[in-house]
């Protein structure tokens, strides 16, 4: 074994150098990752569901609500703009808290809970022994600023499914429309639970009529 002028071996003089320049790459990854905005959290926003309704009670059966269906813009965290018909962007600096069909899903169960319907209404997947699912598709779910001002859009498709024959028992369409006051991330997503909430309670109404 062969020794260098401080008295380590070079394989071991060749490992500290491996050593230290990984360190070095290490620090400026971290100041790459500092200056690209890396430690700035994005402002993060809920939904809520609507507390002050009343919903119909037909009779005892029980309905599962599954998750909602959605395209790929729409099942995400981040917060949908259309600023023209046909164009898909995202609000800047803002985000929903989970991603959108878990969250309306979530709150749309509360929204039953909210509306005296808490013991005949439970999750899918849940082991229930259920009489009919919810189904839902997302269809729109945001801000459209298209003609100049800002306006949330939501737009849902639902379907009563009987789990004992899987037929389509009742299917509505629901929509709901609120302004926004700017395209900043409190007031726009301040506009769209507006939106939602609206929905919400038409859908536990509309549901609550025929279970």
């Amino acid at each position: 074994m062969t020794f260098d002028e401080t008295g380590r071996s070079k394989p071991e003089h060749r490992l500290a150098a491996c050593a230290s320049v990984l360190a070095v790459a290490l620090t400026l990854g971290g100041c790459g990752a500092l200056l690209a905005g890396g430690d700035k959290s994005v402002p993060t926003f809920d939904l809520t569901a609507p507390g002050d309704f009343s919903a119909p009670r037909r009779g005892t059966g029980l309905l599962v609500i599954g998750p909602p269906s959605a395209l790929q813009v729409l099942d995400t965290e981040r917060i949908v703009v259309e600023p023209a018909p046909g164009q898909i962007t995202y609000l800047d600096r803002a985000q929903w808290s989970d991603r959108l069909p878990a969250l309306f899903q979530a709150r749309l169960i509360e929204s039953f809970e909210n509306g005296n319907r808490g013991r005949s209404v439970g999750r899918a997947g849940d082991g229930l022994s259920a009489d009919y699912t919810l189904l839902s598709d997302l269809r729109a779910f945001g801000l459209r600023t298209s003609d100049g001002s800002a306006e949330a859009v939501v737009e849902v498709s639902v379907k009563i499914v009987a789990s004992s024959t899987g037929r389509i028992a009742a299917a509505e369409v629901f929509r709901a429309t609120a302004p926004a006051a700017s395209t900043s991330g409190p007031d726009a997503t301040r506009a769209i639970d507006a939106a939602s909430d609206e929905v919400f309670v038409e859908i536990v109404r509309w549901a609550s009529s025929r279970f």
